[in-house]
């Protein structure tokens, strides 16, 4: 079965206190960030760190794209002034510090595309 050469994704997730992995390009493809964005809807601000981890040889490098930035109460924050491109196994991983774990909420579109 032939491996489609384009594949748009839309990646959602609700926030918490903990990094988790919200999207890992696949194998033999690359992942191309279109949009990343972030809702608080609650009535505080919050801060959230976004990041891409990139494992090579065994040894995962994070680089901080967002790092404790706040967001203000019922506000969207755009967290990527253009696009971003993934390498197949790069993952990009989101936190934040709001303890209900339910206030920060996080969409995506990328662009998968066949190597």
């Amino acid at each position: 079965m032939a491996l489609a050469l384009n594949v748009f994704k839309t990646v959602t997730s609700v926030v918490g206190l903990s990094t988790v992995g919200i999207y890992t390009a696949p194998v033999g493809y690359s992942g191309v960030v279109l949009l990343a964005s972030c809702t608080n809807t609650g009535d505080s601000a919050f801060d959230i760190t976004f990041n891409h981890k990139r494992t090579t040889a065994g040894i995962a490098v994070t680089t901080e794209l967002l790092k404790d930035y706040p967001i203000p109460a019922n506000d969207t924050i755009n967290m990527l002034t253009g696009k971003l491109i993934l390498e197949s196994g790069d993952v990009l991983e989101i936190r934040c510090d709001d303890i209900l774990e339910s206030r920060i909420k996080f969409i995506g579109s990328i662009l998968e595309t066949l190597n």
